[in-house]
């Protein structure tokens, strides 16, 4: 037995879908909730990620400044050090041949009546007031 098909042309372009209104508004009103989830969300791990790069950058200055404080003690030390009356007057005598004045090697000077002397005081004391 022989079958035959025949092709049947269906033309579908004057059917119309009815649209419900209430579907699109609930439609909208969904993707607008998730859309604030979704922010409020990407807002949160924002927050979060930027803290711990503060929190790493903090540290990292806390380092610093410990080590840049043991740097100026270190510094202060040289200085001191640097600073003695006793290396000075060893690096004086030794490297640039100096030797303490003999009697009559130093002369006053005369000070015209306006001039202001310093005055060296032990810490602590008051000005002398005139």
């Amino acid at each position: 037995m022989t079958e035959f098909f025949t092709v049947k042309q269906i033309d579908n372009s004057r059917l119309v879908r009815p649209k419900a209104p209430n579907r699109m508004r609930e439609c909208a009103r969904l993707v607008s909730l998730g859309g604030l989830i979704a922010l409020c969300a990407l807002l949160y791990a924002w927050q979060h990620f930027e803290t711990i790069q503060l929190r790493y950058h903090l540290e990292t200055l806390r380092s610093e400044r410990s080590q840049a404080s043991e740097l100026n003690q270190e510094l202060r030390l040289e200085v001191a050090g640097l600073r003695a009356p006793g290396r000075i007057d060893v690096i004086a005598r030794r490297q640039l041949g100096l030797t303490a004045p003999v009697p009559g090697q130093v002369a006053p000077m005369d000070l015209p009546p306006s001039a202001v002397l310093a005055e060296a005081r032990p810490a602590g004391m008051a000005p002398a007031q005139q």
